[in-house]
């Protein structure tokens, strides 16, 4: 029997809409306060930058309480939440479950979980795990068929088995439960179209700068779009950018809010403690 999705999600409502959810990934309070300020009435997380902080390698299971940590900050904040779980921190899903039942708990409204390239079977226990531990809780299941294809082996080689191996994953997770489906890497605008045709639910793609645009994903049939890591790296990038331009006696150029603006993002922490 297949699992309940999460039909009465507001954040579920938010990938049938005419337009695709463009969905930004924040990594602390200020960055995510500073997203919704633009107007965005979703926010993630990313993994990497969580992981980042502490010093901890992305995608080894080894932020759990800084997962839940960040949260839980953000749980309360006035945009609907969905955090990036990497694979789920175990590989017991009845773990995964009582761990989306906690972000549940503290506001989340959605829980990205990956496969890595693990055992289907095994991750489609662990989405039917969420959804019987946290039935409300809209489910993105991830396969890195193409994510970690990418950085493995001959291009060609993958290229033929992560179509084939991403359509028998995606199926997997949607007979299990999953809300939705992500895979990221890929952005061939043919095999997205196909996808988009096979699927029973929504597919997110990982937005790159060089695949397909926003409005190109919208008409592909996308109905999500994360942004991933990518705005943490480009924040990055550009205090690297304007430490070389102060050390070449330059004046940085660029976007920079005031102590100001930025003070003002943990006003309503500081009320709630």
């Amino acid at each position: 029997m297949r699992a309940l999705r999460a039909t009465s999600n507001p954040f579920a409502d938010l990938h049938r809409a005419d337009t695709p959810l463009l969905l930004p990934n924040a990594w602390d309070h200020a960055s995510a306060t500073a997203m919704a300020g633009k107007g965005f009435r979703a926010i993630g997380t990313t993994s990497l930058a969580v992981a980042a902080a502490v010093g901890l390698p992305d995608g080894a299971s080894a932020t759990r309480d800084e997962t839940l940590r960040l949260a839980l900050v953000l749980g309360s904040q006035p945009f609907l939440l969905s955090v990036d779980a990497e694979s789920g921190f175990s590989e017991d899903p009845d773990e995964v479950g009582e761990f989306a039942r906690q972000l549940v708990m503290v506001g989340a409204v959605g829980i990205n979980l990956e496969d890595a390239l693990g055992s289907p079977d095994r991750h489609a226990a662990k989405i039917a795990a969420v959804k019987a531990a946290a039935p409300g809780l809209f489910v993105n299941a991830r396969t890195d068929t193409y994510w970690l294809g990418e950085h493995g082996g001959e291009h060609g080689e993958h290229g033929v088995r992560s179509e084939a191996e991403t359509l028998s994953r995606l199926d997997a997770y949607q007979q299990a439960g999953a809300d939705g489906v992500f895979v990221p890497g890929l952005t061939d605008a043919r095999e997205i179209a196909a996808l988009v045709a096979r699927l029973d639910v929504p597919l997110n793609i990982l937005y790159s700068p060089t695949g397909p645009t926003v409005p190109q994903l919208g008409d592909l049939g996308v109905s999500r779009i994360s942004l991933g890591s990518f705005l943490y790296r480009r924040a990055m990038g550009a205090a690297l950018d304007a430490l070389d331009e102060i050390r070449e006696g330059r004046k940085p150029g660029g976007r920079t809010p005031t102590y100001e603006d930025i003070q003002k993002t943990g006003t309503d922490v500081a009320r709630d403690v």
